[in-house]
């Protein structure tokens, strides 16, 4: 059982992680501490047995990982936020790689060669693109993500901003971050707009924004997204909501050609580095894109036109970015602050003491920042 597998199929990441560099064959007799012990060595378990056996192994690893420390064990005094927050990402690396030794295989078709193995293929299909006909094998983790997320495109998000339900709902595709955080769409649903025949939505995600502007009654839209992702998941959703006529969708780097009145963006709140496609939408290295939206803003607005920033302070808290580097690459770009909306989170990690980042989450704000050029 324990003898390394030679000849094995394509290995499927789409964090882009490397496949293991021993692989084992791995079945119901396997005990999860010798799994554990394997996976802590960087050993992949290429599943043989019961699928459902297989999902049960992987939730005794996430035990075992998520074991809290001994009581007796020395605990760093006086840690930073910026300390918290690398600590609290390297465990969640960590952990992820752990985790993915406990593999799948997958045949060209996406069927899973394993005893009570579900039909995946439509979850597949919608993460990956029509099957290409050659087997992998993938991470149980990864593949249990992709079902999460078609899941969550079937059932969809509620908006309130969007109206009354059953037709307020955002489907968020594989790989494109779910709206599920309301605080910033309240805030572009509730701040007076001047003028509505021309809205820039930079970075359209699932086209939440764009709705809630076309709700709000603007003429015409144009979002952008470098993803192709986003922009087919953006449009799905448009089309469901029957705004598509309002917005044109198109794949650019930040802004499209020409001026508008309003210019809003809604760019990743945390600059540091993402560790998987997913994580583009919460990370922004170097606040590049932040950056980008501010610098670009100016030649991309009309005349007494004004650019909508919405970006929560978390990082501020987390010591990634202060306030006066904001205000000054504001200051930098020939923009200035015509007003501020801010609002207090509600998402349930804000009052979670338990939190390793609770301290600097506990003191978030998302503010709407309404920039104007500097006359």
């Amino acid at each position: 059982m324990l003898t390394p597998l030679n000849h094995l199929p394509t290995w499927r990441a789409e964090s882009g992680a490397a496949a293991p560099r021993r692989v084992v064959a791995a079945n119901d007799t396997m005990s999860a501490d010798t799994a554990h012990r394997l996976a802590c060595e960087g050993t992949g378990l290429l599943w043989q047995g019961d699928f459902h056996n297989a999902r049960q192994l992987l939730q005794a690893l996430a035990r075992r990982t998520d074991r809290k420390p001994k009581k007796n064990k020395p605990i760093k005094a006086d840690i930073t936020p910026l300390q918290a927050f690398n600590a609290h990402r390297l465990a969640l690396s960590q952990r992820a790689r752990l985790l993915a030794m406990v593999i799948v295989p997958l045949e060209g078709d996406y069927t899973i060669a394993l005893r009570r193995a579900p039909d995946l293929k439509q979850a597949c299909i919608d993460a990956w693109g029509a099957a290409t006909g050659q087997a992998c094998m993938v991470s149980l983790r990864e593949l249990l993500g992709v079902v999460g997320a078609h899941e969550w495109r079937k059932k969809g998000v509620e908006i309130a901003a969007l109206g009354d339900a059953p037709h307020n709902r955002i489907h968020p595709h594989y790989g494109v971050f779910s709206p599920v955080r309301g605080e910033y769409v309240d805030l572009v649903a509730s701040t007076p707009i001047k003028d509505k025949t021309l809205v820039f939505d930079i970075g359209v995600g699932t086209g939440v924004l764009s709705a809630v502007l076309a709700q709000r009654g603007v003429q015409r839209i144009v979002a952008t997204d470098q993803d192709p992702r986003a922009l087919a998941c953006a449009r799905e959703n448009l089309q469901r909501l029957k705004l598509i006529d309002r917005v044109a969708l198109v794949q650019t780097n930040l802004f499209p050609e020409g001026q508008a009145p309003l210019v809003v963006c809604n760019p990743p709140w945390v600059p540091a580095r993402p560790s998987s496609p997913i994580e583009h939408a919460v990370y922004d290295e170097g606040s590049r894109m932040l950056r980008g939206f501010l610098g670009g803003l100016c030649e991309h607005l009309t005349p007494q036109g004004e650019g909508w920033l919405i970006l929560s302070d978390l990082a501020e808290h987390l010591g990634l970015r202060t306030r006066q580097e904001l205000i000054g690459w504001i200051s930098e770009a020939g923009l200035q602050l015509v007003e501020r909306h801010d609002i207090q989170p509600r998402h349930g990690k804000a009052t979670d003491e338990s939190d390793p980042l609770h301290a600097a989450r506990a003191k978030e704000v998302t503010s709407l920042w309404r920039l104007a050029v500097v006359a």
